[in-house]
């Protein structure tokens, strides 16, 4: 579907039951919700944080959904952070890690070595002061941690890192029918002002289920009496 008949198929459903209800969401507050959906959607299947057991890559439906916004980067420069770190920036789309394919590091004439990574670190964990599991060239294995300011990957001190191959979830553009609103335009909250028309970025097959997710978040801002069913739906659909 086209934003166009996600936004008619999202009314169709409201209006259903209550025709002169549901007038007052506008194509602004109609956008937001869609999106909203998408980006829950989104977090449900890459980072689950309850136990769905179909979280991304686990099975190919749940990369099919959304393979359409997974980067596959062609390396990303590394430049020394700390004595025993180097900093990768992350892109300014970046959502949420999707993996590693490859971190290649030099030592002395032993230059472009692929090393693995073995853990991506918590920030309360001191694996860099053990000898079993902190970052080593000869065993070419790899810690890594995320900040504020980017990706660190730590080494003992005796090596460098070259770059970073990373496979990551990207933001979807913020879809958008400011082409059906008074006007044709409106401003979005960011201060950006919106015309014409977005789709969305996820493929066809998930169009519906956002369609769904964002009537039960609408059903649920207003407490509607039929707010369960909605829920089963979702999870059925789901």
């Amino acid at each position: 579907m086209n934003i166009k008949e996600m936004q008619y198929d999202l009314r169709l459903k409201l209006n259903k039951l209550d025709s002169e209800k549901y007038k007052n969401i506008k194509v602004p507050e109609q956008d937001w919700k869609l999106n909203e959906a998408m980006h829950l959607l989104i977090k449900m299947i890459a980072v689950p944080r309850l136990d769905t057991k179909v979280g991304f890559e686990q099975t190919q439906r749940t990369i099919d959904d959304i393979r359409s916004i997974v980067v596959n980067t062609n390396g990303l420069s590394a430049v020394s952070y700390s004595s025993n770190s180097y900093l990768v920036q992350l892109p300014d789309d970046y959502m949420y890690l999707a993996g590693f394919d490859r971190i290649v590091a030099t030592k002395g004439t032993c230059r472009e070595v692929d090393m693995e990574l073995i853990h991506v670190r918590q920030h309360d964990d001191n694996a860099e002061a053990s000898p079993f599991d902190s970052s080593n060239f000869e065993w070419r294995e790899l810690n890594v941690r995320f900040f504020e300011d980017g990706l660190r990957v730590f080494t003992d001190g005796t090596f460098s890192i070259d770059k970073v191959y990373m496979n990551y979830i990207r933001r979807p553009k913020f879809m958008h029918n400011a082409e059906d609103f008074v006007g044709g335009t409106y401003t979005a909250l960011d201060g950006s002002v919106l015309t014409g028309t977005q789709d969305c970025e996820l493929p066809w097959q998930v169009h519906s289920l956002i369609v769904d997710i964002a009537v039960l978040i609408i059903t649920g801002d207003i407490q509607m009496p039929d707010m369960g069913f909605k829920q089963m739906k979702v999870k059925i659909t789901d």
